[in-house]
């Protein structure tokens, strides 16, 4: 098969690094903003906390596709992901569709149920999945633990 053809010397080398906690603690202070706005009072801790929960996940997982796609360089994520997509998969007719599903939001579960309910190729699915390794690339968010830590 050989579809991944990963070269790290041959990787895009990024100009801006950037931190995805330093971005998602900008993100919760602003989601704290606009409830409180509408709250009326300062909700505080409580909208941080609650950013987390509902939009942590999925904010790491568009950064963690904007560093595979190497567009942007997120320093958390492991740096040898950056430009993956631009080195690898690149005579895969696979690899645009699983993205896709992968940013909307879907796990490997999802990816694999969708691929086996329309007959494709499942080794090429699973060299896929198995390169991207989505769930070795989840981190936690370090505003709860900076939150428990001040207060």
């Amino acid at each position: 098969m050989g579809l991944c053809r990963t070269h790290i010397s041959d990787a895009v080398r990024p100009s801006i690094k950037m931190s995805v906690h330093d971005l998602g603690e900008v993100e919760a202070q602003r989601h704290k903003w606009i409830e409180s706005e509408k709250a009326g009072r300062d909700l505080g801790e409580w909208a941080i906390r609650g950013w987390v929960r509902q939009h942590w996940n999925g904010f790491l997982r568009d950064k963690w596709l904007e560093h595979l796609e190497g567009r942007t360089f997120w320093i958390e994520l492991d740096h040898d992901d950056f430009g993956l997509l631009q080195r690898s998969f690149q005579d895969s007719r696979l690899i645009g569709e699983i993205i896709r599903r992968l940013k909307s939001g879907q796990e490997n579960l999802d990816v694999l149920n969708w691929a086996l309910d329309i007959r494709l190729d499942m080794a090429e699915v699973l060299e896929i999945l198995e390169t991207l390794d989505i769930n070795s690339r989840r981190i936690e968010c370090l505003l709860e633990t900076r939150l428990s830590q001040a207060g």
